[in-house]
Parts: structure tokens; sequence; C-alpha cells
């Protein structure tokens, strides 16, 4: 069950949500990439020097590369599938992390604002840093979401509407 999931209240509904841009994992796809070509290189070498008779320490290098490679790609993976984004019908809310757990939850009425940048290739791409700004406190700043400016459309619609709903009563 997920952090989203278990804050939620009674009559509390999910309307939208948003996840990380696969922006976040290009990093960890070169980085890995590079290591697990090199320890591709240093397993194909470890298997040459093995049949010439020398000890296979570059096979095990290779190895070890190899498996560091994987595991630099899976914390890509981890980061970007451990952080959740939700507009409810009452709150906006984020979690980050694993170990390092953060969390933010804003009731829609204390939003005071919510501002979007978007770099040119986030434009092109569709993903940019959420800025959320609750009355009388500090700014939280999400960065790489996927579809910023729907995320604050969604977020927008429902203060409107909690907006409307507190004038008619």
């Amino acid at each position: 069950m997920s952090y989203i999931d278990k804050s939620l209240i009674e009559g509390e509904k999910v309307l939208y949500q948003a996840r990380l841009h696969w922006i976040v994992l290009l990093g960890h796809a070169l980085i890995g990439g590079a290591v697990g070509i090199l320890g591709i290189g240093f397993l194909i070498g470890g298997v040459y020097s093995a049949r010439s008779g020398f000890s296979g320490a570059m096979g095990v290098v290779g190895f070890l590369l190899f498996i560091g490679a994987l595991a630099i790609i899976a914390g890509g993976i981890i980061r970007r599938n451990s952080t959740e984004i939700a507009v409810t019908s009452r709150r906006v809310l984020i979690k980050t992390g694993i170990v390092k757990l953060r969390t933010l939850e804003l009731l829609l009425a204390r939003i005071e604002s919510i501002g979007v940048t978007e770099p040119p290739l986030g434009r092109v791409l569709g993903y940019g840093t959420v800025v959320l700004r609750g009355t009388g406190g500090t700014p939280e700043q999400f960065d790489r979401i996927a579809n910023p400016l729907e995320f604050r459309k969604q977020v927008q619609s429902q203060v409107e509407g909690r907006l409307t709903e507190g004038r008619s009563v």
C-alpha cells in the first residue's frame, strides 16, 4: 500500500497523481551504462587472460563493475518510484525517499501560491520544478516533476473549488 493510500482520511479522494519525470533516470543510466561497459570489457579481458594462464582478477573486477552498474541504475529507478505526488479533495500530498523520508501535506485551503519553472529542455520533454507556498510557510521545491503545468492546474482547480464552496456556505 502506498503512502498516499495510507494517508487518506475519511471522505478524501485522490483526484490527480503525478510522478517524477523519466529524466531523473538519465544520469543513473549514463553512469551505470559506462560502468557496465567497463565491467564487460574487464570480463572479456579476464576470459582471455585466464586462457593464457594469468589470474582471473580481471574477471572478478569486471563482475564487480557490472554489479555496480546494475546497482547505480537500480538506485535511479528506486528514487523515481519512491516519490509519490497527489492532489486530493482536501490536500496536496508529496512523499520522497525511502531511507530518508520527506513528506509534505499541505491543506488546499492553506495554499498561497504554486509556481512552475520549466527549463528549455523541460518544456520540450515535459518536466519542471514545482514550488508550493503555504500561508505563513516557507516555499517547498520539488524538481523534475512530470507535467508540472497539469499538476499546477489540478491544484489550482481544487483550491478554486474549495474557495467557491466556502463562499456559497
